[in-house]
């Protein structure tokens, strides 16, 4: 007997609750999951404290089959691209039916709006989660990565939509010692360029530096077709969002002789493992494994490389890594995970050639254009 689908849009908290749990419902039995925190993701949701919402047009929805939740998706389209829309948080059960209700939604409401096309997974800026895992199932998440079952491609390249853009990801091995020539060539682009590391020595000292970071980040991928630029709002929102998970002991800053910042290297223990025995709550015990995970790690997730671009191609990564290896060593990291990487985007891939990386994840989005 054929069951009805029922596409309905999030109203209310209880609904977004129910939009916001359903990944870690439909993967509650996969060890390769990991959960967000749910405190962070209703306040994502919340257009009281994420100005991303007050300058986009955006939708939430649930599919319902049986009175059961069995899907979800979001679709939001910027004010600054109106007719590019982007589709987001998609989730289903393995039902074509599900997700062509879900991404017909989708498609409907971004052709009310006037939208020309339609892409996705994206979020509101470079900053969000994005891209559909193509590869690499049997590897544990990152905070920073989505995760979907194998059976998403297939169900979204029937829908109409083609692969649009593509990302990398790599795992490598901390080696147990660089090369003297490493060393050398270290200090001669110090000397070169009259550049030094900057030490933190305390939370307090690091967040002065935080914005700088992030208008060295703007800075750095203008020139990127995935380059979403934020505005002040926005770059405070995430400043908020993320600057206080900045641990000084991971991040690697260098300045110039006038002790501006000119590049910089965010990583942080993989905090995988800790985050599913948190189980997506901070309380009561959530934030201890977050704090052990800290404490005692071998693996690092590599989150973001900036460098001003009239530093870059001048060997100025070559101190990032020296410095980010040396702090490796004496916290007992082994190993490194990279973020997604833009496929094309080969100078960022070159910054691992040396070091015998393994591709071990590929994502994708997908465009759809709309009549």
């Amino acid at each position: 007997m054929h069951q009805e689908i029922i596409i309905k849009e999030v109203n209310s908290t209880k609904e977004l609750n129910i939009f916001i749990r359903f990944a870690m419902k439909l993967y509650a039995q996969n060890a390769h999951f990991v959960p967000p925190i749910l405190s962070d993701e209703k306040a994502f949701w919340n257009p009281e404290k994420n100005p991303s919402l007050k300058n986009a047009h955006y939708r939430l929805a649930i599919a319902y089959k049986n009175n059961k939740a069995v899907g979800r998706i979001a679709v939001l389209i910027r004010t600054e691209t109106p007719e590019e829309a982007r589709f987001g948080w998609f989730d289903t059960i393995e039902d074509e039916a599900v997700a062509k209700a879900l991404l017909d939604f989708a498609k409907n409401f971004a052709q009310k709006k006037g939208a020309k096309s339609i892409e996705g997974p994206l979020g509101f800026s470079n900053l969000d989660q994005a891209g559909m895992l193509t590869f690499g199932f049997q590897e544990k998440a990152t905070p920073i990565g989505l995760y979907n079952a194998p059976y998403y491609e297939k169900m979204v390249l029937a829908n109409g939509f083609h692969q649009e853009k593509e990302w990398v990801e790599y795992a490598l091995d901390v080696p147990e010692s660089l090369s003297p020539k490493v060393e050398k060539f270290n200090r001669l682009i110090q000397e070169k360029y009259k550049l030094k590391p900057i030490e933190f020595k305390n939370q307090k000292e690091l967040q002065k530096y935080v914005p700088a970071m992030f208008q060295l980040l703007e800075d750095t991928y203008r020139s990127l077709a995935t380059f979403t630029p934020l505005t002040q709002a926005q770059k405070d929102f995430y400043i908020q969002k993320y600057g206080k998970l900045l641990n000084p002991k991971y991040l690697t800053c260098i300045a110039d002789e006038n002790n501006e910042l000119i590049a910089f290297a965010v990583t942080m223990p993989a905090y995988g493992e800790a985050l599913q025995k948190a189980n997506g709550k901070l309380f009561p015990f959530g934030w201890w494994h977050l704090l052990q995970a800290t404490r005692k790690n071998d693996t690092a997730n590599f989150y973001l490389i900036g460098i001003h671009p009239d530093y870059q191609r001048r060997g100025v990564t070559s101190i990032i890594f020296y410095e980010m290896f040396e702090k490796y060593k004496k916290m007992g990291i082994q190993h490194i995970e990279t973020n997604p990487e833009l496929a094309d985007n080969k100078s960022i891939q070159a910054l691992w050639q040396d070091y015998q990386p393994r591709l071990h994840k590929r994502r994708k989005t997908f465009k759809a254009i709309l009549s």
